[in-house]
C-alpha cells in the first residue's frame, strides 16, 4: 500500500484498467478524473442541500428515518448515526434506487428498498438526487468494466455475476465545524459493498489508512471523485484488493458537505471468491470478509442495523 492516492482518468477505460488495479493493490483509493459527469450536477446538488440542511430542525424532522419505514430512507440529525458503537458529528439524508411497492423487494418487505423521502423545500433536491444517481451509477459500471480487466476477467463480468441489478444507496452529509478534541464527524470504518463514489466540496477533512498505519490527507480536487473500495472486493480478491479505512474530521472552520455514493453488489447475490493472493493483512477491525457466507443482502443489512439501532428494532417489531 503506498502513501499516495492516485489520479486516474477514467476517458480510457483499457488505460485505466491496470491504474486502478495498482491503485487497489497499493491504497484502496484513488481520484477519478475524466468521468463526464456534468459538473454543473454536483454544483446544483450540493446549492440544494446546503439549502435544506439551513432549515429549521422541525421542518427537516418532516423527512425524518422514522417515517421512512424499512427503506430506511430520510434525515437524521447530528448524533444519530453510530460508527463502532460511537455518534458521528454529523447530519445527513439517506437516499437510494427509487422503487414502488409492485417492486419485488419492496413488496417483501427487505430493508433499504422502497420510495425515497423527499423534502417539500427545496423543492428540486428530490429530481437533482435522482438525476445524480442515473449519472453516478453509470460512472460506477465504468469502473466496474475496469475491475473486470484488471482482475483479468471479462469485462462484462460485474455485470452479468453482481450488478446487474445493483444496490444503489446515496448519502448527503453534513459536518459542522470544529469538533471538540477526540470528537469525530465519522470514526474509522470501512465501507461495505463493491465501490464508493465520493464528491467533496471544499471543506477537506476526509483521511485515509496509509501503508505505515498511519492516516493520510485525501484533499478535494476538483471536478473529480475519491473511489474506494467495499468489503465485497476484499472479499473476492482474498485481500489482496483491499477496503481500506478511512475516517473524517472536519477542523475547517465552515461547513462540510460530502456525497457519497455506494455501487453493491445486488440484493440477494452470493459473492463469490477469486482465486487467493498474497500480501493479506489484519484488518482494522478484526473480522474477515473473506469466510462470510450469505448473500450481500445479509451482509449489508447486518451492518446498517449496527449504525442505526433503534430502527433495526423498529423494523424487526
Amino acid at each position: 500500500m503506498a502513501d499516495e492516492i492516485p489520479v486516474i482518468d477514467l476517458s480510457d477505460v483499457d488505460v485505466a484498467a491496470p491504474a486502478i488495479d495498482r491503485a487497489c493493490r497499493e491504497t484502496g483509493f484513488f481520484y477519478v478524473v475524466g468521468h463526464g459527469v456534468d459538473p454543473a450536477l454536483g454544483q446544483r446538488l450540493d446549492a440544494l442541500a446546503r439549502e435544506f440542511f439551513a432549515l429549521p430542525e422541525e421542518e427537516k424532522a418532516e423527512i425524518a428515518m422514522t417515517r421512512g419505514g424499512r427503506a430506511w430512507r430520510g434525515w437524521f440529525p447530528i448524533g444519530g448515526e453510530l460508527t463502532s458503537g460511537v455518534a458521528d458529528r454529523k447530519e445527513g439524508i439517506y437516499f437510494g434506487s427509487e422503487l414502488g411497492p409492485e417492486h419485488p423487494l419492496v413488496r417483501d418487505g427487505v430493508v433499504l428498498h422502497g420510495r425515497n423521502l423527499f423534502p417539500a423545500r427545496p423543492a428540486q433536491l428530490g429530481p437533482t438526487v435522482l438525476a445524480y444517481l442515473d449519472a453516478l451509477t453509470g460512472v460506477a459500471h465504468r469502473l466496474a468494466e475496469c475491475l473486470a480487466q484488471a482482475l483479468g476477467l471479462d469485462r462484462r463480468w460485474f455485470a452479468e455475476h453482481l450488478t446487474s441489478d445493483p444496490l444503489i444507496l446515496f448519502r448527503i452529509f453534513h459536518y459542522p465545524p470544529d469538533p471538540s478534541p477526540g470528537e469525530w464527524g465519522v470514526g474509522e470504518h470501512t465501507d461495505y459493498g463493491l465501490l464508493t463514489l465520493l464528491r467533496q466540496d471544499d471543506a477537506g477533512g476526509l483521511e485515509v489508512r496509509s501503508a505505515g498505519g498511519g492516516w493520510m490527507d485525501a484533499p478535494p480536487i476538483p471536478n473529480s471523485f475519491v473511489c474506494n473500495l467495499g468489503d465485497m472486493l476484499e472479499r473476492m480478491t482474498g485481500g489482496v484488493y483491499r477496503s481500506t479505512p478511512h475516517r473524517v474530521r472536519n477542523t475547517s472552520g465552515v461547513s462540510r458537505l460530502s456525497f457519497p455514493f455506494f455501487f453493491d453488489p445486488g440484493w440477494n447475490v452470493v459473492v463469490p471468491p477469486l482465486p487467493r493472493d498474497d500480501g493479506v493483512a489484519d484488518r482494522w477491525d478484526g473480522a474477515d470478509p473473506t469466510v462470510f457466507e450469505g448473500t450481500y443482502g445479509e451482509y449489508v443489512s447486518a451492518k446498517v442495523a449496527k449504525v442505526f439501532p433503534d430502527l433495526h428494532r423498529q423494523s424487526a417489531s
